[in-house]
């Protein structure tokens, strides 16, 4: 994943809402993680309500620790965490010729053909929460019959590519358009037999509705260990233990923002715009109504590489994949006063 490669993939890809910086490793990083290092960022975790830190390099554990007495087999929420699972298998399913990035959703949800705004809306913008849609949170209540149908017929309130607006309505409309790309075949044994059961994760908590619709947007459990999968997967380039899960070519798809939020790719929060970018914290960010956040030059952490991708729960629960260090760091925890970038520099070895 040199600099270089990725400028020359960013001219190919013709994608309008393209955002890509050449990425590289700080000369001023060390090449190694040091143990001394994570136990520094795993005081101060648990400090801030941590409950689990794993840290791998090179495909070695460098690093890890449960709080309080805790066990490497406790599941924990991952909340939003779930929705890069449901990227991957969106990017499978490119693969495996389902459909492409930027077929037009209502191609498939034909509901849409004849609405002019919502008949721009790609795939892509689902994946990106660029398609327009209400974000609508209210769809995570279990009460709910058919997230799937109330979610294809929520509002617009934006223009297709203009704004990032955060909620479970893109994935799970993805998951409806999914659900018929597939006739009849369920949605949830393909993203069983195209991800989890392929990165050995089994009895998935997926919040299923009345007519059995996953959520897509929360709901995973899983340990440090099983979420650090995932990360395997983007450090070996779509490969998980010499086992292809996605082409690289497609898996990079997933690293390119948007020009409503350059920060955001295919369902991975990006660090592309470090070193100059300011520093957020994009939990609360997001709190924050969709038209007044601000996604134009920030970061998650200045001092980590810009090639950093990160999947991202409530209460920061975190999953940092550093490709270029071929780095891979797990913070569970409870919420409390948490900072990403000041928990990376102590990781990285650049101080607090």
């Amino acid at each position: 994943m040199k600099g270089w490669s990725w400028v020359r993939f960013a001219q190919r890809s013709g994608y309008s809402g393209l955002f890509v910086l050449t990425l590289a490793r700080p000369a001023s990083l060390p090449a190694e993680i040091q143990p001394a290092d994570c136990a520094r960022a795993a005081k101060y975790s648990e400090s801030r309500r941590g409950s689990a830190m794993v840290v791998i390099q090179n495909g070695r554990t460098v690093f890890e620790h449960y709080a309080n007495g805790g066990s490497a087999n406790r599941r924990w929420p991952i909340f939003s965490g779930t929705k890069t699972f449901w990227g991957i298998a969106a990017l499978a399913a490119v693969q495996d010729g389902l459909f492409r990035l930027d077929d037009p959703v209502s191609d498939t949800i034909t509901e849409w053909k004849n609405d002019p705004r919502k008949s721009q809306i790609t795939i892509r913008h689902l994946l990106s929460q660029t398609d327009g849609i209400e974000g609508a949170s209210r769809l995570q209540r279990p009460t709910i019959r058919d997230r799937n149908a109330m979610a294809i017929k929520l509002p617009m309130v934006a223009e297709t590519g203009t704004a990032f607006i955060y909620g479970p309505s893109h994935l799970q409309i993805f998951s409806e358009l999914l659900r018929r790309k597939l006739k009849g075949r369920s949605v949830i044994s393909y993203f069983e037999a195209h991800v989890s059961s392929r990165l050995g994760l089994h009895d998935l908590k997926y919040k299923k509705d009345a007519r059995g619709n996953p959520l897509p947007a929360t709901g995973f459990e899983l340990t440090a260990r099983e979420w650090a999968r995932l990360g395997e997967l983007v450090v070996g380039d779509g490969n998980y233990q010499r086992r292809q899960i996605v082409p690289s070519n497609v898996l990079r798809e997933a690293f390119i923002g948007s020009q409503a939020n350059p920060a955001y790719g295919l369902t991975l929060w990006l660090n592309h715009q470090a070193p100059n970018g300011g520093e957020v914290d994009m939990e609360r960010m997001l709190d924050l109504p969709w038209q007044n956040a601000q996604w134009m030059g920030v970061c998650i952490c200045k001092d980590a590489p810009a090639d950093m991708v990160v999947a991202l729960g409530s209460h920061y629960q975190r999953l940092f994949v550093i490709p270029s260090l071929k780095a891979i760091i797990v913070r569970q925890g409870s919420g409390g006063n948490f900072s990403d970038a000041q928990f990376l520099r102590l990781v990285l070895g650049r101080g607090g």
